[in-house]
């Protein structure tokens, strides 16, 4: 009998970014089967595995911007804002917490009066995710025209519901890079197709009647929100008004009609009776929204319903700014390395750093070029800071695993590495019982010389920077940036614990209560088996898909 991996692949359901991991053991008992046998059999498991594959030719409804006719809520509110501001100056303002976020989202898709345009790696069919779907079917309800482009990770089980909200006539969806829905499952089919399904879409973008845009780092799950009693996601939006919209707005009609971007109907088999299906599940979205409206933290949302967007406008910095991203091509295996990429103007913000960089990366896995920048950057005076999740506060074993021998080389050069504790507060969570929630950082953002910020999805690792298709947005602003860098400041001694190396080259992770110092010679708050987990992966070689 012989035992052996295959390369079956399956989705890793603690890794947000969504890696693809070996995990099958096979076990064949000896047979007499003879090739030809054995080569009819494969060719049975191929055909399964291609059945219901993907149309990537289906044809598109042509769909576009719909033209602003200066009469809707928003309109009067943002309208006279850009009266004699340069066309490369936008307004921005940050969303750290994440009642904010929830409410904020909410809020605009009520205000929608022509268009939304949503763009997200993952919404989960959890309480704020049904809630949010709920706001948008609402939205369509009115004659909005709603168009909802979702990466194809997590939506497994989810296609009859994603038929469903596609039968409204003003509701279109339109799946990025679509696993085959074969007779075997996904999963099986994932197998056959790793090459291409491997390449995910990371962005994440909520735009409302082309005159506001939420882009940055988080998905819609309850975690990013403080909803959950378990998990705290700490997490950065960006909002933004001005031409940095119609930007965005680009940006999502590329990747919208893409190949890559496909309608459902090119992989999902037909409903049979798509009305009733859509009024079935528009029940269930009500359900849950009454649901979630007798909890605390709903009080919390409506408590700040009055504090919502157009409170904030006068909060808004307006700042020179660049949106960056990847073309949808990189999604396409034999496109990728001429597509155009976030990397290129990511290293040619970077390298004009002078005297400070702050990177903060919830995945923090450095490839040979970056860490001889960052090393160099050091070397030549440069005040080099990292903050990522520790190994407690780390969703991923996997990454840690990938992240670890980068510490020593970097700490010898003399760059500030913090790792974030997971009992670190995160804002928003005080309306749930929190109190033994994990927290994870998932904010994705780095700070030059106080002076310009990055905001977006893209993580300092190999998947970000060679696999999935990321965003965000450059803004170059010396207040924002003066703020951001205060905040971080403030917050990094309660939240996260300081990586050094001892005079023997072991490392230790210092602890502040006050004036209270103590150092861990271990990891703090791990058990054995954690590390002995991570220090597995570390041997593993997977870094290139991290």
């Amino acid at each position: 009998m012989k035992i052996f991996d295959s390369h079956v692949h399956f989705v890793d359901p603690n890794r947000p970014e969504g890696i693809l991991w070996p995990k099958v053991r096979l076990v064949i008992a000896p047979t007499r089967m003879a090739w030809p046998g054995k080569s009819v059999l494969l060719a049975v498991c191929l055909a399964l595995a291609a059945c219901a594959g993907v149309d990537h030719d289906y044809p598109r409804k042509p769909s576009g911007i719909i033209p602003e006719a200066g009469d809707a809520e928003l309109d009067r509110k943002i309208e006279p804002l850009l009266v004699d501001r340069p066309q490369d100056v936008s307004g921005f303002f940050t969303l750290v917490d994440g009642v904010d976020a929830a409410v904020t989202r909410l809020r605009l898709a009520e205000q929608a009066e022509r268009s939304i345009d949503v763009q997200y790696y993952l919404i989960k069919r959890d309480q704020i995710g049904l809630v949010f779907l709920h706001s948008l079917l609402s939205a369509a309800d009115r004659g909005v025209r709603v168009r909802l482009l979702l990466d194809d990770m997590f939506n497994s089980g989810f296609d009859h519901d994603m038929m469903a909200l596609d039968a409204h006539p003003n509701f279109e969806i339109r799946v990025f890079n679509p696993f085959n829905r074969g007779l075997l499952g996904r999963s099986v089919g994932a197998a056959f197709n790793f090459r291409r399904i491997n390449r995910r879409m990371h962005n994440k973008s909520f735009t409302v009647d082309n005159r506001v845009t939420v882009i940055g780092g988080r998905n819609i799950a309850d975690e990013y929100f403080g909803v959950r009693e378990d998990s705290a996601f700490g997490d950065l939006d960006v909002i933004g008004i001005g031409p940095i919209v119609q930007d965005v707005t680009d940006m999502f009609d590329t990747y919208w009609r893409h190949d890559t971007a496909v309608p459902l109907a090119g992989f999902i088999k037909p409903l049979e009776n798509p009305s009733a299906a859509l009024e079935e599940y528009r029940e269930r979205l009500v359900s849950a929204t009454r649901e979630l409206a007798d909890t605390r933290y709903a009080e919390a949302v409506i408590g700040r319903a009055g504090e919502g967007f157009e409170n904030k406008l006068t909060e808004i910095r307006w700042s020179p700014y660049t949106l960056i991203f990847d073309t949808p091509d990189k999604g396409i295996k034999n496109k990728a390395d001429e597509s155009e990429m976030i990397v290129t103007p990511l290293i040619q913000s970077l390298s004009t750093v002078e005297k400070e960089l702050m990177i903060i990366s919830p995945y923090f896995v450095p490839q040979k070029r970056l860490m001889e920048g960052l090393v160099e950057a050091s070397n030549t005076g440069i005040e080099v800071t990292i903050v990522t999740n520790s190994l407690a506060a780390n969703n991923q074993a996997t990454v840690h695993g990938g992240y670890a021998p980068s510490r020593k080389p970097l700490l010898k050069a003399g760059v500030t590495i913090f790792e974030v504790r997971p009992d670190a507060h995160v804002p928003g969570t005080e309306y749930v019982d929190a109190s033994s929630a994990r927290a994870t950082l998932h904010t994705k953002a780095y700070v030059i010389d106080r002076r310009e910020v990055f905001i977006g999805s893209f993580n300092f690792d190999p998947r970000s920077a060679r696999i999935n298709t990321e965003m965000g947005v450059l803004i170059g602003d010396l207040q924002m940036g003066a703020d951001f860098m205060a905040g971080l400041e403030a917050a990094l001694p309660d939240s996260a614990w300081r990586v050094s190396l001892t005079d023997n080259n072991k490392l230790e992770w210092i602890e502040l209560d006050g004036d209270l110092e103590t150092t861990h010679d271990v990891e703090p708050m791990t058990s054995w088996w954690q590390r002995f987990t991570a220090g597995f992966y570390r041997l593993l070689p997977i870094r290139s898909q991290l």
